[in-house]
């Protein structure tokens, strides 16, 4: 059986096997899938190691998505936008081909729920490595404008000039943000895995159709029920669809076969996942 594997520390928590043995099993096909307790010093060795013996493609996970990056031989344009790589494919020449397949697991995970992107004012919370790996994939659906903001002004603004050449996108700190209507509302910050909320006044809401929070529960998180108390009309979705979506695009480019995401993210949900 081809074998691939995810990378992470940790990762015993980590969905990705369960996810693409589901995955091969709708599709008829066997894969040999595995989680890889990668050392913090050691990512670069797992993964040669793992390629030498067979290995035919690679998830990566936090925290070694940059490492990942360096490691590539060629990225796609994506990844080279993003910065960062949760994906990698042993080409037939021995070289490793490193893509992001996060930002177009989140919108087609948007798509698949019926959310309409083109036109719309989007407004992203955080301006990490979150925020970094989606921001291309929505602006090729062309909304009307993407606003990020975050704690530090500077660092949103720094975010947003390297895609400006793509599409309408700016950035402010939480005190300047304007007050204007914003239709979908991204929450790419850790806060939730901290039960936290990020520091967005409950103003910016009264527009919001809907509110998503990259964060994958089972339940809905803090963030998610904030935004129903103040726009009961808001449709929420957290990241069990991205979770499984960038999964079905990583699929997608080891073995050229696209797996629906649907049953996954309800077996998700339902916790029937191990």
């Amino acid at each position: 059986m081809d074998k691939y594997a995810v990378f992470g520390n940790p990762i015993k928590h980590s969905k990705s096997p369960s996810i693409h043995q589901q995955f091969a099993k709708s599709l008829g096909e066997q894969i040999d899938y595995r989680a890889i307790l990668a050392p913090i010093d050691g990512f670069e060795k797992a993964v040669a190691t793992f390629f030498e013996q067979g290995g035919k493609g690679a998830n990566v996970t936090v925290p070694f998505k940059e490492q990942a990056f360096a490691l590539a031989d060629e990225l796609t344009s994506v990844a080279k936008l993003a910065g960062a790589v949760n994906t990698l494919k042993k080409r037939d020449d021995g070289t490793l081909l490193g893509d992001n397949t996060d930002g177009i697991g989140f919108v087609n995970d948007l798509l698949a729920n019926k959310i309409t992107i083109t036109g719309k004012r989007l407004l992203i919370i955080g301006a990490g490595g979150a925020a970094r790996g989606v921001i291309l994939p929505l602006l090729e659906q062309q909304p009307k404008e993407i606003i990020i903001v975050n704690r530090t002004a500077h660092k949103a603004q720094t975010l947003a000039k390297l895609f400006t050449e793509h599409g309408n996108v700016s950035g402010y700190g939480f005190d300047d943000l304007p007050q204007v209507d914003y239709h979908l509302v991204i929450n790419s910050t850790s806060s939730s895995m901290n039960n936290e909320l990020p520091a967005l006044s409950s103003k910016y809401l009264s527009a919001c159709e809907m509110a998503y929070d990259m964060f994958y529960a089972t339940q809905n998180t803090l963030f998610m029920n904030w935004v129903s108390e103040h726009n009961k009309a808001a449709k929420l979705l957290d990241g069990s669809g991205m979770l499984v979506g960038q999964a079905a695009q990583a699929y997608y480019v080891w073995r050229n076969k696209m797996p629906d995401i649907v049953s996954v993210v309800t077996a998700l949900k339902q916790g029937a996942l191990k």
